[in-house]
C-alpha cells in the first residue's frame, strides 16, 4: 500500500499545483506533445486570482498549503538552478521557512516524553514560542546554575508529528525523482534520485535534536581559537532527541543592518571575518554551518559572530577540500588550467573530455569576472555559470558538494548585505593562500607517506583474516559452478508473493490516477471549476 499511498500523496501535490496556477508557469519548451496538451488542459484548473498573481507568489502559497516537506524541497532546489533553472531557483529562493506555532503545552509534552522529567522541574521559567519553522519551534526559558543564579537559555522543541509527515511525503518525491529519472533522458546527470537521497539524509539528522547539540560542541571545539566567531553553550543535561537546550544569545541579528550600524559595529569586518570563519571551517576543518543565513547569525556586544541552528551541516573530505582549494585559488589567480585539472583529476568531468578545451570554458566564465567592480564578482554567479557547462562535458552532480555551494552563495550573500562592495576573492585569498602552503606542498607529501604507513600496517595486520575470506569465498564459488545457485521453496514462494502484491498495487494506483485525471481535465472542459 505504500506505493499506491506516494501516487495519492503526488496527486494531491499535482492539484495543489495546479490549483495555485504554479503548474501554468512552468515552461513549455522541451516538453513532450502530450505532455504540453495535459498541460493546456489543467489552465482552466488554477484559480482566477492565482492566475494574476507574479510565479514566486504562485509558489509561496502553494508550498505553504503543501506543509513543512514542501518548504525544504523548495529551500533546496533553489540551490540547483541546474535542475530547475535560474528563474525558478530566485523564485524558490524566496521561500521563508515560517510556520505557525503549535501550542505550548505540545512543547511541553515532547520534552517530557524526550528527556523523562517535567518542564517545571527543568526550568525555573518556560515562555510561549517566539520562532518556528518547519522542523521545529524555539522558546525562551530560564535555568537555575549552580550558584542559586538563573540565567536565559532557548530551547528548541521538534515539531509534533513531522517525522511521519517527512516520511510520507517522501514517498511522493523519490517517485518523481524516479520518473524522471526513467524517461527524462537529459535529467539523468543530474542524478535526481541521489539529490532527493541527500535531502532524506540532511532532513533526518536535522530533526534529531541530539546531532544538532553534538555538531555545535564539535564546531565549538575546531573554532576555539578563530577570531570573531562563536557557537552558543549546550545544556546537555536538557537536551534530547526532540529538544535541545542551548545559551540565549544576546545579540543582533545579522538582518539588521541598521541595528548594527547604530551599536557601533563594523561591517566591512564584519563580512569579512564571516567569509573568512566559514573557509576556515570548509578547508581546515571539512565542516561547516550549512544553513548562514541572515536569521541565524547574531553580533554580539563584543563584536563576535554567533551562528545558531547547526541543524543542517556539510562535511568534506580531504580530497574535495583539495579540490575546492585549487578551483577558488585558480579563479583568484586566474590560473584556468588549474582550475579544470583539478576537475579532472577529482573525477568531475569524464576522462574522455579534452582538459585544454574546459579550460577554455572556464576562461569564459573566469575572465567576465575578473574584468568587473568589486561588488559585482559573485560566486552566485560564477556557480550559475559554471551549471551552464556541465551539460557540455557530460557533468554528474555531485552530492556531496551540494550543501557547500548553497552555503556559499549564501555566506557570499550575507557579506554583501554588510558590504555593498564587498569583494569574495580578496577576502577569501589569505585563507584560501594559507590552506594550500600548509596542504598542497611538501607538508602534504609527508602527510600523505603517514597516512600511506599507516594503511599498509593495517593492511598488514589484516593478511590472514583476508586470506581465510578469500578461502572460503573460492570453495563457495566451486559449490555454485557445479551445484547451481538455488533458492529453497519458502524463499522462492515469498519473493514471488510480494512481487505480485507490489505489481498489483502499483499498477491500481497508476489507472486511479489516470482515472481521476482524466475527470478533472473532463470538469475542466465543461468549465465546473471557478
Amino acid at each position: 500500500m505504500s506505493a499506491f499511498r506516494s501516487y495519492m500523496n503526488l496527486l494531491g501535490v499535482g492539484w495543489v499545483l495546479m490549483r495555485e496556477g504554479v503548474i501554468n508557469a512552468l515552461p513549455s519548451d522541451g516538453l513532450p506533445p502530450l505532455v504540453k496538451l495535459a498541460k493546456t488542459m489543467m489552465v482552466p484548473l488554477a484559480r482566477p486570482k492565482a492566475r494574476k498573481e507574479a510565479r514566486s507568489d504562485r509558489i509561496g502559497k502553494a508550498v505553504a498549503r503543501l506543509g513543512p516537506s514542501y518548504v525544504k524541497m523548495g529551500q533546496f532546489l533553489a540551490t540547483r538552478p541546474d535542475v530547475v533553472g535560474d528563474g525558478f531557483a530566485n523564485d524558490l529562493a524566496q521561500l521563508q521557512d515560517r510556520m505557525p506555532f503549535f501550542p505550548t503545552e505540545a512543547s511541553k509534552s515532547t520534552i517530557k516524553g524526550s528527556l523523562g522529567r517535567p518542564v517545571d522541574e527543568l526550568y525555573t521559567r518556560f515562555d510561549g514560542p517566539i520562532a518556528a519553522a518547519s522542523i521545529a519551534q524555539v522558546h525562551p526559558a530560564e535555568v537555575k546554575a549552580a550558584d542559586g543564579s538563573t540565567r536565559k537559555v532557548a530551547v528548541k522543541v521538534i515539531r509534533p508529528g513531522i517525522r511521519q509527515r517527512f516520511n510520507e511525503d517522501l514517498g511522493a518525491m523519490y517517485l518523481v525523482a524516479g520518473l524522471q529519472e526513467r524517461f527524462v533522458r537529459s535529467s539523468r546527470r543530474l542524478r535526481p534520485v541521489e539529490v532527493t537521497r541527500t535531502l532524506e539524509r540532511t532532513t533526518k539528522i536535522e530533526m534529531d535534536l541530539r546531532l544538532e547539540a553534538a555538531a555545535i560542541s564539535e564546531m565549538t571545539e575546531n573554532t576555539a581559537g578563530d577570531p570573531g566567531f562563536r557557537l552558543p553553550k549546550v545544556d546537555w543535561e536538557r537536551t534530547g532527541r526532540d529538544v535541545v537546550t542551548m545559551e540565549w544569545i544576546d545579540g543582533i541579528k545579522m538582518s539588521d543592518i541598521e541595528a548594527l550600524r547604530a551599536s557601533g559595529h563594523n561591517l566591512e569586518e564584519l563580512a569579512v571575518t564571516l567569509i573568512q570563519s566559514f573557509l576556515r571551517h570548509t578547508l581546515r576543518d571539512g565542516f561547516f554551518h550549512a544553513d548562514m543565513h541572515p536569521g541565524n547569525l547574531f553580533v554580539d556586544p563584543d563584536g563576535m559572530i554567533v551562528a545558531v541552528d547547526m541543524g543542517i551541516v556539510g562535511r568534506l573530505g580531504k580530497k574535495e577540500r583539495r579540490v575546492l582549494a585549487e578551483i577558488l585559488y585558480g579563479f583568484i589567480t586566474r590560473d584556468y588550467m588549474r582550475v579544470a585539472e583539478a576537475h579532472f583529476e577529482a573525477g568531475y568531468v569524464p576522462a574522455h573530455h579534452d582538459k585544454a578545451s574546459f579550460a577554455q570554458a572556464i576562461r569564459a566564465i573566469g575572465e567576465p569576472i575578473h574584468g568587473q567592480s568589486a561588488e559585482t564578482i559573485s560566486m552566485g554567479k560564477l556557480l550559475t555559470l559554471l551549471f551552464e557547462i556541465t551539460e557540455i562535458f557530460d557533468m554528474s552532480t555531485q552530492t556531496q558538494l551540494i550543501n557547500l555551494q548553497k552555503t556559499m552563495v549564501v555566506v557570499e550573500g550575507v557579506s554583501r548585505m554588510l558590504d555593498p562592495h564587498f569583494n569574495m576573492w580578496k577576502a577569501s585569498e589569505p585563507v584560501v593562500s594559507k590552506w594550500i602552503e600548509d596542504n598542497l606542498g611538501p607538508k602534504r607529501v609527508l602527510d600523505d607517506m603517514r597516512e600511506g604507513l599507516k594503511a599498509a600496517l593495517k593492511l598488514a595486520e589484516a593478511v590472514p583474516e583476508i586470506a581465510d575470506k578469500t578461502e572460503k569465498f573460492h570453495n563457495e564459488i566451486i559449490a555454485m559452478s557445479e551445484n547451481g545457485l538455488r533458492f529453497d521453496e519458502a524463499t522462492a514462494d515469498a519473493i514471488g508473493r510480494a512481487e505480485a502484491r507490489h505489481t498489483r498495487s502499483g499498477r491500481a494506483a497508476l489507472w486511479l490516477v489516470v482515472l481521476v485525471l482524466v475527470y478533472l481535465a473532463g470538469l475542466a472542459t465543461f468549465g465546473l471549476f471557478a
